[in-house]
């Protein structure tokens, strides 16, 4: 019976076959059953369960001219698409045209004019420029999911979820130069849709969806991360307001409830915001799906309690 033999550690946790062969490892080796087959051609101590261990395990594979697209891209820069990740999704890996786009189980292969976008390195991988992601993944948005998505390549907040510390500023102008240059692509009406329902100045994917929520339903488009402040002294930046109505709209996130300091801030502003006047209507995930509706009711009633 043979002992299994202990992989040289220069090797890392994947692999490809020539790595271990150029490493000392011989073919019995390389196919013994405690290692795990990602990809073809692939080694991986253990079997990739989350996205950045799926990367990493295709890394070795990965040519020069060969850059992420699509949701993979998207997912790089940390841009919230809707779906969430699953070990089943494919790898999406573009070519410039006059090459052949990879053909393996796991991985989706296109082709991309190279003039088409910018390259950029993250974690050493390349991948396309966050508009390019955005573009390569527009056909499987809806109009919501897309608008979601421009806000958080719109902003500048640096609390932002997941998107990478990296990410270039991006403006609404840059995009409509990106349409403007790729004119009709697969999803190119919806990010047109988007596009004029975006705003900038953001801070999570669920202010989006709070706002988007407030204006489907027919009442009027609140101004996002509006300053509220007493003769020059700042008071507070909350996520949605009717500023001539001092009403405030406020996401929680569990940041909120489980942050103790961030718990009593949150009610510190909220105190000094009432005290001069303003109507603070906190939510949250909750009131955005079987809550919904008496959210809604509460800021008509806080609408009409102003304007009548």
């Amino acid at each position: 019976m043979r002992h299994r033999i202990e992989l040289p550690h220069r090797l890392g946790e994947s692999f490809s076959l020539n790595e271990a062969a150029a490493a000392g490892v011989g073919r019995w080796r390389r196919d013994t059953p405690d290692l795990h087959r990602p990809f073809h051609g692939i080694r991986s101590a253990s079997d990739p369960r989350t996205f950045s261990e799926k990367l990493a395990c295709y890394r070795p594979r990965l040519k020069p001219h060969q850059r992420y697209v699509g949701r993979t891209a998207a997912r790089l820069w940390g841009m919230p698409h809707p779906r969430t990740w699953s070990q089943e999704e494919p790898l999406e890996i573009a070519v410039p045209l006059d090459r052949t786009p990879p053909k393996t189980a796991g991985v989706t292969g296109r082709r991309l004019a190279v003039h088409r976008s910018d390259t950029w390195k993250i974690d050493g991988m390349s991948v396309v420029d966050p508009l390019t992601a955005l573009f390569t993944c527009a056909a499987e948005l809806s109009v919501d999911e897309a608008v979601i998505m421009i806000d958080s390549l719109l902003t500048t907040a640096s609390g932002y979820p997941n998107l990478h510390p990296g990410k270039p500023n991006v403006t609404t102008a840059d995009i409509r130069l990106h349409l403007e240059s790729w004119r009709a692509f697969p999803g190119h009406q919806t990010i047109r849709a988007a596009l004029t329902r975006a705003r900038a100045g953001v801070e999570s994917p669920k202010e989006t969806e709070t706002r988007l929520l407030i204006t489907a339903a027919g009442l009027p488009e609140p101004v996002v991360q509006h300053e509220v402040f007493d003769q020059r002294r700042f008071i507070a930046r909350v996520d949605m307001a009717y500023p001539a109505l001092k009403i405030a709209i406020e996401y929680e996130g569990d940041g909120h409830r489980t942050s103790k300091e961030q718990w009593r801030r949150d009610i510190q502003r909220q105190r000094e915001l009432e005290d001069r006047g303003w109507i603070v209507i906190r939510l949250t995930q909750h009131d955005l799906e079987e809550g919904s509706s008496a959210l809604l009711s509460r800021i008509r009633r806080a609408i009409l309690a102003r304007t009548a």
